[in-house]
């Protein structure tokens, strides 16, 4: 298993607790994934930070 997938299950490891919640829960497991996911992938080094913020602002910097 890759640090992706663990990230992944440790998100949503950690928003099952509100699952309970409702509708605002699954938003929270979802949210929570997805954070997992881009810590996992920064920990395999497959994204640096500069690049996951020129992402955000949507800026490329490949050119």
């Amino acid at each position: 298993m890759n640090l992706a997938v663990l990230g992944i299950a440790v998100g949503m490891g950690l928003g099952f607790a509100g699952y309970f919640g409702g509708f605002a829960a699954f938003l929270l497991v979802a949210a929570l994934g997805a954070v997992g996911f881009v810590a996992g992938r920064l920990l395999e080094g497959d994204i640096d930070l500069g690049d996951l913020g020129d992402l955000l602002r949507g800026r490329d910097r490949r050119r």
